[in-house]
């Protein structure tokens, strides 16, 4: 009897070695593709940042990579890439926020269950329908609504975005405000407080973690989309204005690098490094708050 359940345990012991080890080389897997990515990046868009110079690259206003005299300023695609993922997220976040305690703790069940169904079907579908949708629809009202030449222009791009990131946002606040427990909410409501002034007091500043990490989840997808942007935008390396066609980051990378070559191709990788760590000082700067936050 003894041997069995030594035998027993001792399998045991050998099934959660080999668990564990799983889940590390899977850990490792991961944290080796990102340091892959980020010296693949870095070994292939240096060079050009070296031949053109940092300063004329970052801080140039003219990209004109087929020129007979190339210019790679790239400045109009970083100002447009910021004031689009910002314009998204002033309008999807506080949209997708009070979405989220809507569905959380005032929707009845029926309502709740309708409208998660229909966020989950806005997660699923692809970029490119976004665009066409966008294209077909969005373009031709803005261009009668505001009496312009062409719709195509950073305010579109800003809308297709804010409601891209909307199912990421609302799917996520909504998870961390249902494991908010019940008894934070009840002990509230003991002391006098209102249910409103429950479920923003209490419900939502415990929640406060889960909720910084669907803003982080729509900055991402909203800095790194391409397809949809592309479509709606205009795709012209023009300085930004809200009603003029303009390029994204990610939109530079995608119209040219199919015929792109020599410090041309060199100078889409550039582009490309600049949005990897534009995202990584994003990520960066939301969890140093979000760790502040947890040690006050």
């Amino acid at each position: 009897m003894k041997n069995t359940q030594l035998t027993f345990k001792k399998k045991l012991i050998d099934a959660e070695n080999i668990i564990h080890a799983v889940f590390l080389i899977l850990g490792l897997i991961t944290v080796g593709s990102v340091l892959l990515i980020t010296v693949y990046l870095i070994i292939s868009g240096l060079p050009a940042i070296l031949k053109i110079g940092f300063f004329k690259f970052m801080f140039g206003k003219t990209w004109a990579s087929t020129a007979a005299t190339p210019q790679y300023g790239i400045l109009p695609f970083i100002l447009t890439s910021i004031y689009g993922t910002g314009g998204a997220i002033l309008i999807g976040v506080p949209l997708g926020f009070f979405t989220a305690v809507y569905l959380a703790k005032l929707a009845p069940k029926k309502l709740k269950n309708a409208v998660e169904s229909a966020v989950s079907l806005l997660a699923g579908i692809p970029s490119v329908v976004y665009g066409l949708v966008g294209m077909l629809f969005l373009v031709p009202a803005i261009r009668k609504v505001f009496n312009l030449p062409d719709g195509s222009s950073l305010f579109a791009a800003i809308i297709v975005l804010a409601i891209m990131i909307l199912p990421s946002i609302i799917k996520v606040s909504l998870t961390a405000l249902e494991a908010v427990p019940k008894e934070y909410e009840d002990a509230s409501l003991a002391l006098g407080a209102t249910d409103i002034e429950t479920y923003f007091r209490v419900s939502v500043p415990a929640a406060k973690s889960g909720i910084a990490a669907a803003v982080v989840l729509g900055v991402g997808r909203a800095i790194g989309e391409a397809m949809a942007v592309m479509m709606v935008s205009g795709n012209a390396p023009n300085m930004p204005s809200i009603f003029e066609s303009v390029r994204f980051l990610t939109t530079a990378v995608a119209s040219e690098m199919s015929y792109s070559a020599g410090l041309q191709r060199q100078a889409l990788f550039s582009i490309a490094l600049v949005l990897f760590l534009f995202i990584m000082l994003i990520n960066a700067a939301l969890n140093f708050l979000l760790k502040r936050d947890k040690e006050k």
